[in-house]
C-alpha cells in the first residue's frame, strides 16, 4: 500500500490486534455545523480577550489525554509516523484544497500561531469480548465463532489524529471558512505530496458534524490505496480562537485494503472528551 496520509501506527495496531486476539487470546486470553456564538471556555470565547493565541505549551495542556478519553490510548505522533516532516513539506496541487490536506496529515488547517497533535487509538481490549480460555483446536464451533467475533470487534477500532491550533484575531474563523470552502470546492479530490510519493484523494464529500464548539464541519475523503479506494473521515471544530481537528482511519478498513467499504466515523466519545477540555 502507498504511504498515504494516515498515522502509520494503524498498521502496527492491526498487527498488535491480530496477535493479541488470535495468538494470546486463543491460548489463554455534509458538512454540518455546530451552534454559532457559543462561549467556549478554555479554548477561548468570541471576544476581544480571546484574540490572543495560546502557546504550544498551553495547547499541550488542553489536548486530550488517555486519562480524559475512556477507551482510548493517546500518545505523541512519532516522526516516523508522520506524513511529512513539517507542514511546509506538504504540497497540494490545487491550493484551495490545502486545508483538507493539512487536516488529513495532522497539521494545522490554517496559518496558526501555535500547534500540537496526538494520536488516539481505540483500545482493542475495550472493544473485544471476553478472551477465550481454550486453544483454537479445542474449541466448539460456537466458541470459535465467539473468538472470531472478538477479533472483528477489535479490528473495528479506529486510529485518530487529533490536533489543536490557535490563531491571532479572526484567524480561527477564517480557517473554518477555508475548510468549508475546500469541502465544497474539492469534491473531485486532490493530490498531496509529503515526500517522494504523491497521495491522491479521488473524492471529498461533506458529512454531518458533531455540533461541538462554536462551529464545526465534517467530511469524508476517498484515498487511493494502490488503486483501491479507502475512505477516511475528518471533523474540524472551532472553540473560540482554537481549532480542533480529528482525522480517523478504521483499522478494519485498513485491513481490508479498500476491498469493501467499512461503516465508521470519527469517534464521538473522543470529540466529546476533547471539547470538554476546551470548555
Amino acid at each position: 500500500m502507498k504511504r498515504f496520509a494516515r498515522p502509520r501506527t494503524g498498521a502496527a495496531a492491526v498487527v498488535s490486534v491480530l496477535s493479541l486476539a488470535l495468538v494470546a487470546g486463543c491460548s489463554d486470553s455534509g458538512s454540518g455545523s455546530g451552534s454559532d456564538g457559543k462561549d467556549s471556555g478554555k479554548g477561548g470565547k468570541d471576544s476581544a480577550a480571546a484574540a490572543k493565541p495560546l502557546s504550544d505549551s498551553e495547547l499541550g495542556e488542553l489536548i486530550v489525554t488517555t486519562a480524559d478519553a475512556k477507551g482510548f490510548k493517546v500518545a505523541p505522533l512519532g516522526k516516523a509516523e508522520a506524513f511529512a516532516a513539517s507542514k511546509e513539506d506538504v504540497k497540494v496541487v490545487d491550493e484551495k484544497c490545502a486545508p483538507l490536506a493539512y487536516v488529513l496529515t495532522g497539521f494545522a488547517p490554517g496559518d496558526s500561531a501555535s500547534y500540537v497533535n496526538r494520536t488516539a487509538h481505540e483500545d482493542p481490549a475495550a472493544k473485544a469480548t471476553a478472551s477465550p480460555t481454550k486453544n483454537m483446536e479445542d474449541m466448539s464451533p460456537e466458541e470459535l465463532e465467539k473468538a472470531l467475533d472478538s477479533v472483528t470487534d477489535a479490528l473495528g477500532s479506529t486510529t485518530t489524529l487529533v490536533s489543536l491550533s490557535s490563531y491571532e484575531g479572526d484567524g480561527a474563523k477564517e480557517t473554518m471558512s477555508s475548510v468549508s470552502e475546500a469541502i465544497k470546492g474539492c469534491g473531485s479530490g486532490f493530490t498531496a505530496t509529503g515526500g517522494d510519493d504523491p497521495q491522491k484523494f479521488s473524492k471529498v464529500v461533506g458529512e454531518k458534524a458533531s455540533g461541538n464548539g462554536d462551529e464545526s464541519v465534517a467530511f469524508a475523503a476517498t484515498a487511493d490505496a494502490d488503486g483501491s479506494p479507502l475512505i477516511v473521515h475528518a471533523e474540524v471544530a472551532r472553540h473560540g480562537n482554537t481549532v480542533a481537528t480529528y482525522y480517523s482511519l478504521s483499522l478494519a478498513a485498513l485491513a481490508e485494503d479498500g476491498k469493501k467499504a467499512i461503516a465508521y466515523s470519527v469517534p464521538a466519545a473522543l470529540i466529546k472528551a476533547q471539547a470538554a477540555k476546551l470548555g
